[in-house]
């Protein structure tokens, strides 16, 4: 299997770049390879930090809606894949800087959400078109970037919002052009690799369990509604209007 991604380690930084044209957007076997890549990278003994960030015309679109219409049982191995990758970034033992640029959507907002900081180009948009999906999930890892009521209008409504909003709001810790991103994510990186990795790991460790309850119980309980959307009509009514680029056609 072609990886969707590619990595390299120096000078303590970990750089993983997804790179599955043409918008990034992942099947089931690719998150899980990026879940055991990421873990792996934080075992990395020689590794500080982990720099996640992309090629292309965005950074993430999130799953492949094109393997779900033709597989829709892939559904169960998706979740999966999503769960783990986000986890594999928030639990990681090493601080993991997201890069982000274009679209952030679906499985991008979850590893948005679940990193440790985010640096946005200018071009940076982020949204949540799952309810247009037929899906769910994603809220949790919004919710780690955005307050509630944003969060909601977002949700309900799939639109989505500047980088320069989300600074405002506070989720991005630096927006600069797109050509600038990746220097800046490594200019970053390369403070936080000057330092002890054992008291990174232990910094990581300690900010995650002051956190207000578990990011990763949340997320399970919204896989929950997910599996059941999947169920329904509709949902597999927005995935056919998606691949066929139509407007859905509701009955209910």
């Amino acid at each position: 299997m072609s990886l969707p991604f590619q990595t390299q380690l120096a000078g303590g930084i970990a750089e993983l770049v997804i790179n599955r044209p043409p918008v990034n957007a992942l099947d089931d076997a690719g998150w899980h390879a990026l879940a055991d890549e990421i873990t792996r990278l934080g075992r990395e003994p020689a590794a500080r930090v982990i720099v996640v960030r992309a090629e292309g015309r965005g950074f993430c679109a999130g799953v492949d809606i094109k393997q779900l219409d033709r597989e829709p049982e892939r559904i169960v191995s998706v979740n999966a894949g999503n769960y783990r990758s986000f986890e594999a970034v928030h639990r990681n033992p090493l601080p993991v800087i997201v890069a982000v640029h274009g679209f952030v959507l679906g499985g991008g907002i979850g590893l948005a959400g679940a990193a440790d900081i985010v640096v946005a180009s200018d071009c940076a948009t982020f949204g949540v078109p799952e309810v247009d999906r037929g899906a769910m999930g994603g809220g949790a890892h919004l919710q780690r970037l955005f307050p509630v009521q944003k969060v909601r209008a977002m949700y309900f409504t799939g639109e989505p919002i500047t980088a320069a909003e989300a600074w405002r709001l506070g989720a991005i810790e630096t927006v600069v052009p797109k050509a600038a991103l990746r220097d800046t994510a490594l200019a970053l990186a390369t403070k936080i690799a000057a330092k002890s990795g054992v008291m990174l790991r232990l910094a990581k460790e300690s900010l995650n369990g002051i956190e207000d309850g578990s990011l990763e119980d949340k997320y399970r309980w919204e896989q929950g509604f997910t599996l059941q959307a999947y169920m329904s009509k509709d949902s597999a009514e927005t995935r056919r209007a998606f691949v066929e680029k139509r407007d859905a056609e509701f009955k209910s």
